[in-house]
C-alpha cells in the first residue's frame, strides 16, 4: 500500500525495474509523481462518487453539506436519510442511488472498503464495480488514491490513454482494452505507472501551450 512519500518513492524503484528504459525517460521528463492521496474508507469513496461530472468547486460544496448534514458519515446514517435530505445537499438521484447501493454492501454484504487495499487490484475492482452505480473508474480511482493500491490500473480514463500514447510514441490513442494489455508490463505496480503517467501527461501539456504560446 503506498500511504506516505516514502513509500511512494519505493514503488517508483521497483517499477523502474520492470521496465527501467521507459521509466527513466517519463521520470527524466516529469520527476517522481505526486502522492495525491484522499480520505480512506467510506469518506473517500463517498467524496469520489459526489465530485463525478463536477467542478471542483461544485464538488467540495456539496460534500460540505453531506458531511455537515449526515454525522457521522458512514453507511448507516446514509440508509437511514431520507431521500429529501440527501437532495437537500445537492445530491442527484443517481448519486443518490450510488450512496444507498454502497451503504447497503458494507451493511448487508459485509462490504470491508479498507480491507480492499489488501487483495489483488483485479479483484478489489470487481468487487467495487458489482454494487450499482460504482462504474469501473469510480473503481479504481478509489483503489489508487484513497487505499494507495499500487496495481489498481484506471484502462478507461481517457487522460491516462492520451499520456500512453505521448510516452510511447503510440500512432493512435490506446483503447481501453489495448491500455490494459500495455500495463501487464508494469504488475504488480501498474498505479505507480499510472501517477506517472498522469504527471508526464501534465508536463507534455504545459510544453506544448508553451509552445503555441511561443509560435
Amino acid at each position: 500500500m503506498i500511504a506516505c512519500e516514502a513509500d511512494l518513492a519505493a514503488a517508483v524503484a521497483a517499477l523502474r525495474a520492470c521496465d527501467p528504459a521507459t521509466i527513466a525517460t517519463l521520470l527524466a521528463a516529469c520527476g517522481p509523481p505526486p502522492l495525491r492521496r484522499r480520505e480512506p474508507g467510506f469518506e473517500g469513496l463517498i467524496w469520489i462518487i459526489v465530485s463525478q461530472q463536477l467542478s471542483t468547486a461544485s464538488a467540495n460544496a456539496i460534500f460540505a453539506k453531506v458531511k455537515a448534514s449526515l454525522v457521522p458519515l458512514d453507511a448507516r446514517r446514509i440508509r437511514e436519510a431520507e431521500e429529501a435530505e440527501l437532495r437537500s445537499c445537492g445530491l442527484s438521484a443517481p448519486k443518490i442511488r450510488t450512496l444507498q447501493a454502497v451503504s447497503a454492501a458494507i451493511e448487508d454484504e459485509g462490504l470491508d472498503l479498507a480491507g480492499l487495499a489488501h487483495v489483488a487490484a483485479d479483484v478489489a475492482h470487481q468487487r467495487l464495480v458489482a454494487i450499482k452505480g460504482i462504474g469501473p473508474w469510480t473503481a479504481d480511482i478509489y483503489l489508487l488514491f484513497c487505499l494507495g493500491h499500487p496495481d489498481a490500473w484506471p484502462v478507461g480514463d481517457l487522460a491516462l490513454q492520451e499520456a500512453a500514447r505521448l510516452a510511447l510514441g503510440l500512432e493512435i490513442r490506446p483503447s481501453a482494452k489495448a491500455l490494459a494489455e500495455i500495463g501487464e508490463r508494469w504488475r504488480p505496480w501498474r498505479g505507480v505507472a499510472a501517477r506517472l503517467l498522469w504527471a508526464y501527461y501534465g508536463v507534455a501539456k504545459a510544453s506544448a501551450k508553451a509552445a503555441k504560446r511561443g509560435a
